[in-house]
């Protein structure tokens, strides 16, 4: 006889939640309430959900259950900013990282744990892809990090107010685990939860064009690219993902993808020394995003011993900064946060190797 299989309540949109209280003799009427509650950092059991009766919270805690997360570890580095290592249920380890702008903060999710995509440059594909994350993986990241932020005495008239923007550019490429982020970023977008907007949202990717598509069509929010090279030779020695679809067919989906009113999308350009920061080089990216409303980010490489690739000259940064300005392009030369402590773009696997080793030894 096989035991139960409790079905994890954040594992479901808030339209989901409503037809698993129907399947259950419940009213649905009730999905809101319990959206509400679960989005609520500290909510982490059936009894406490006061919003119900009790015979609705001992039928709930018949069937289903609510996951949560707590740091393994915390790092702080010197510039602020916070990363956390989750250890999940099965062992494997992620990593979220809070970026402090001010009284603003922003918040890095992972997606995957590992990653697939192979990146030459990055540490994180090095590890290559271990599984998808469920979609309370992704929102729990969140909810735990809040968590952290108030018991370190951070004060907001509301917990939605605590983290201002989500990116979804840690562990992972997004677009690969498509179906459990759309359905992480419909239960943090729901206005009976922590209510994100979609300016507040914003996926990256390598470049997966078909579901790029897909996510302008059906949750059209902040969108960027992880370009880093202007041709298709170099792009696909960097980037595997580019011998499957090509900078033609992704600056094409890019030209589709919908944006708002004065919305751009964001390139990412980590420059690499004597490998994509020419003068010629950046003549040709402005070339190519020629027509595209966009903001391009300038990423000094994040130096590392395993991997043969340098960080860029300050005198090769500002100059391909300077040919893009040039050229009519918005182009900010983005220094990297919390590289002391590993946590800056590309370096998130070390830890999360170590922390899997370190599992794999118990």
């Amino acid at each position: 006889m096989t035991s139960l299989v409790k079905k994890d309540l954040k594992n479901l949109s808030l339209l989901q939640m409503g037809e698993y209280l129907e399947s259950l003799g419940l009213p649905a009427g009730r999905a809101r309430h319990i959206m509400a509650w679960l989005m609520r950092p500290g909510s982490r059991h059936l009894r406490d959900m006061t919003q119900l009766n009790g015979q609705m919270r001992r039928r709930l805690a018949e069937q289903a259950c609510i996951s949560s997360l707590r740091p393994d570890r915390v790092e702080v580095s010197k510039d602020g900013t916070r990363k956390y290592a989750f250890r999940l249920s099965d062992g494997a380890v992620i990593e979220s990282v809070l970026i402090p702008e001010g009284e603003r903060h922003t918040l890095c999710l992972s997606s995957q744990v590992g990653c697939a995509m192979a990146c030459a440059f990055c540490l994180t594909g090095r590890l290559g892809l271990r599984r998808n994350l469920l979609p309370a993986e992704m929102v729990n990241q969140v909810l735990a990090v809040m968590e952290d932020m108030v018991a370190g005495g951070m004060k907001r008239p509301t917990h939605r107010q605590l983290i201002n923007n989500l990116v979804f550019m840690g562990m992972g490429e997004p677009l690969a685990n498509y179906e459990n982020l759309i359905t992480a970023l419909t239960i943090l977008m729901a206005d009976q939860g922590l209510g994100y907007s979609r300016r507040r949202v914003t996926v990256s990717t390598c470049g997966l064009v078909p579901r790029i598509i897909d996510l302008g069509r059906r949750l059209p929010i902040n969108l960027a690219i992880s370009l880093h090279a202007v041709t298709d030779e170099l792009r696909s020695r960097l980037m595997p993902v580019n011998k499957t679809y090509g900078l033609d067919a992704l600056l094409a989906a890019c030209r589709r993808y919908p944006l708002p009113k004065r919305g751009v999308i964001l390139f990412e350009y980590i420059l690499m020394k004597d490998v994509n920061d020419s003068p010629d080089q950046a003549r040709l990216l402005a070339a190519r995003l020629d027509g595209i409303p966009c903001r391009i980010n300038l990423l000094p490489y994040n130096e590392c011993e395993e991997l043969p690739y340098r960080r860029s000259t300050e005198a090769a940064i500002v100059a391909f900064q300077e040919v893009l300005r040039a050229a009519g392009f918005t182009t900010l030369i983005r220094q990297s946060r919390g590289h002391d402590i590993s946590a800056a773009c590309g370096q998130l696997a070390a830890t999360s190797h170590e922390h899997s080793h370190m599992s794999d030894q118990k």
